[in-house]
């Protein structure tokens, strides 16, 4: 390993990141009976100019009054460049102590971080807050995903990392069809076979942006998550996406419609099957322990160091699904 440790993020179960607009009660209400991992109250795209001042106060009342169970709790606030921002962060940090987090849209660079990690600390400070608020940043546009790197350290606040497609496909100029989806141009041509037949197989115009907002997220200890899937009634275009996202190394998705809830849970959950495989890789690298040995093969594969750390945090994740269930 590199002598340069990195202390990873505040573990959270957080398969399923559900948005809920902050200008329906209603749906407050409801969600907080859903089996969403994570919640985020959004003051941001979901409400409208003239409803944000009362989006606020819903929230705060939400906040206080609904029993939300263990579920991790997080407002989006509205960005940087809004005379939004400030109240929204003030108001809702110091009347709402049940909060956990801050999901902060379109982060460009770190600087956007640290002025709201300044506004939090003052306030948690003055207050006297004893829970300290984790922050999620939502990298949506070409600018957020050139420094993305560098955001990653941006604040110790930091948790988790958010892919925002949409807005990101329209910082790209990207044609998108659906908010998640692919586009049937995006493909590759096979040679010809000997009949002179050609076949397009679709390929992912966003495995780039996801991988390498994956790889800086787990380079500097924090969550990887999937965004938005639009169509909420496309089931499988849906798993298609978060499946592709998982085998990255993806925490969890959004879900926009509570239909894709059970979806991002199912995916993102270890089967019994790799579950009971970490045990007994960890069973077998004590036993090698034992013998002085460090390494072992368990089921003609070689297991090291490497595979513990990888079955720990399997382990570790399946049990946190256990007491959320």
């Amino acid at each position: 390993m590199s002598f340069t440790l990195i202390q990873q993020a505040t573990p959270r179960l957080h398969r399923s990141e559900l948005a809920v607009p902050g200008s329906n009660r209603e749906f407050m209400q409801k969600s907080a009976a859903s089996k969403a991992d994570v919640i985020f109250l959004d003051l941001e795209d979901a409400v409208a100019p003239d409803d944000k001042e009362q989006a606020r106060k819903n929230i705060v009342e939400a906040l206080n009054d609904i029993d939300w169970g263990s579920k991790t709790m997080m407002i989006r606030i509205n960005g940087l460049d809004t005379h939004f921002m400030y109240r929204d962060v003030v108001d809702i940090v110091e009347q709402c102590p049940r909060l956990d987090m801050i999901l902060i849209p379109k982060v460009g660079v770190p600087a956007d971080v640290y002025a709201i990690d300044v506004l939090v600390t003052q306030i948690e400070q003055a207050k006297k807050r004893e829970k300290k608020i984790g922050f999620e940043v939502l990298i949506e546009t070409a600018l957020g995903m050139a420094n993305v790197e560098a955001i990653a350290q941006s604040s110790k606040r930091l948790e988790a990392m958010s892919f925002g497609v949409a807005d990101y496909a329209a910082s790209m100029r990207a044609r998108s069809t659906v908010i998640g989806g692919v586009n049937p141009d995006y493909s590759v041509l096979t040679d010809k076979d000997e009949a002179g037949n050609r076949e397009s197989h679709w390929q992912d115009p966003w495995l780039y942006a996801q991988a390498r907002m994956a790889v800086a997220c787990r380079a500097y200890g924090l969550r990887p998550v999937d965004g938005p899937f639009g169509d909420f009634g496309d089931k499988d275009g849906y798993l298609s996406a978060a499946r592709r996202c998982a085998v990255l190394g993806y925490e969890g998705k959004w879900a926009i419609h509570p239909s894709q809830i059970e979806l991002a849970n199912d995916v993102f959950t270890p089967s019994d099957a790799e579950v009971d495989k970490a045990r007994r890789i960890l069973v077998a690298m004590e036993e090698a322990a034992k013998a002085g040995k460090g390494a072992v093969s368990l089921d003609g594969r070689l297991i090291d160091i490497a595979s513990i750390r990888m079955a720990e945090a399997l382990i570790n994740k399946a049990d946190a699904m256990k007491e959320a269930a």
